[in-house]
């Protein structure tokens, strides 16, 4: 009997690891997904690479723009999201240093 009753307790500890894994996996792919918006970059499990043109919640479907192809994927298609709103400061941040470097040099001239 005690022969019996560690390798019960040891598959029973792994399915419950396994099991807390897999749900914190899902939460975080959930909510990948609720943060995509249009002009979010997103790579699909196949390693297309494309910006968000639309994302139908109800169909669970989302449109990418592919180079100036619109195509359309299920939502579990998508393997990763980077928003577009984590990109938008960085842009305007080297766009406002680019114009500090033009007007400095435009002084200089002057």
């Amino acid at each position: 009997m005690q022969n019996f009753i560690l390798p019960l307790i040891l598959v029973v500890a792994m399915v419950f690891w396994m099991q807390r894994t897999q749900k914190k996996q899902q939460a975080r792919q959930a909510e990948m997904k609720n943060q995509m918006v249009k002009g979010s970059d997103v790579i699909t499990i196949g390693g297309l690479h494309g910006k968000v043109d639309r994302v139908n919640k109800a169909d669970k479907t989302v449109d990418l723009d592919c180079e100036g192809v619109i195509l359309t994927f299920e939502l579990t298609a998508i393997r990763s999201v980077k928003n577009a709103e984590a990109a938008k400061p960085a842009e305007t941040a080297a766009t406002t240093d680019e114009k500090k470097a033009n007007d400095a040099e435009e002084k200089k001239e002057d």
